[in-house]
């Protein structure tokens, strides 16, 4: 039996599936809504199945569809990875990749690689899914995200864990504070001053709970936040001090921050790429999984981030 529909009709139901709706879907694909009511009608009987459930707010796919949609991404995933030996067709590619990350690598690291990323591939949309430690190794194990950006998922088993680089935390403070004109600091000294931290939820909460358990004089905090860049913000206010990754601090050319290595001891975490085991990445994201592993190589990132 001949199978009546094409690749334009594999697209347009990719679409929708992703859009949950006729209208923006016939929009991303610049048709009319009436043309691409026609592409998942022919699909749909083609298939002899209901691909899709269809309300006046809303459209969902139904059991048969979301497993034919698994399929569907595979296949398009696999003509991509086709047509990027083909010559000349990378400033054309279109397609999607989805990065977890931690939140405070995304202003000065990940934004650089994706802005190299997006020079190369224009066409590609790439979503970010900024969350806590935990979060981002769940949203890979559960194929949420095509891979992830973290300091956690070396010891899981189905977890593939890639490490980028190593970084120390710092005390991060403003330029009119008494710790800015430091060259080091330790944690006690660090203490004497209003201490902002992130919640006991975050996975740097218990990085550095681990390291400094049982040091005389650690800081206890005045203020909490869930994440590091919201710390940041309330350090900019001046409403205290706060120990972040060096990663997560602006360059020296802040006005009004600045980051003063810590001791006694000197904590480090190790940041790499995180993503499931046996799971290949699809073209459009192997490219950008690949382009880490080149900024690692030059460690251009590592080195403007490295403090004294």
């Amino acid at each position: 039996m001949a199978i009546n529909f094409n690749l334009n009709d594999l697209q347009a139901f990719r679409t929708v599936a992703e859009l949950s709706s006729f209208r923006k879907a016939a929009d991303a694909l610049h048709v009319s809504q009436p043309a691409f009511s026609r592409r998942i009608e022919k699909l749909e009987e083609a298939l002899g199945v209901k691909l899709l459930e269809r309300t006046t707010r809303k459209v969902s796919l139904t059991a048969v569809g979301r497993d034919f949609d698994r399929k569907v991404q595979q296949l398009l995933d696999d003509l991509d990875n086709t047509l990027l030996g083909i010559r000349g067709v990378a400033g054309t590619r279109m397609g999607e990749v989805t990065i977890a990350c931690v939140p405070s690598t995304v202003y000065y690291y990940l934004s650089q690689v994706v802005s190299r990323y997006h020079e190369r591939y224009p066409k590609i949309r790439v979503r970010v899914f900024d969350a806590g430690a935990n979060d981002v190794l769940a949203a890979v194990a559960r194929s949420e995200a095509d891979f992830g950006l973290n300091f956690i998922g070396s010891q899981e088993p189905d977890i593939e864990f890639k490490p980028l680089l190593e970084e120390r935390f710092v005390a991060a403070c403003r330029r009119d504070h008494p710790l800015a004109k430091k060259r080091k600091v330790g944690w006690a000294e660090l203490g004497q001053y209003d201490f902002i931290s992130v919640s006991k939820t975050s996975g740097n909460r218990l990085l550095l709970d681990q390291a400094l358990a049982g040091l005389p004089g650690r800081p206890q905090a005045i203020y909490e936040a869930q994440h590091v860049t919201t710390m940041l913000g309330l350090v900019e206010a001046g409403l205290g001090v706060a120990a972040v990754p060096s990663l997560a601090m602006p360059g020296a050319d802040h006005p009004l921050l600045v980051s003063v290595p810590l001791v006694d001891p000197i904590v480090t975490r190790k940041v790499g790429l995180i993503r499931r085991k046996g799971r290949p990445l699809s073209p459009a994201a192997q490219q950008l999984y690949d382009f880490f592993a080149e900024m690692k190589g030059k460690r251009a990132l590592a080195a403007k981030r490295a403090p004294a």
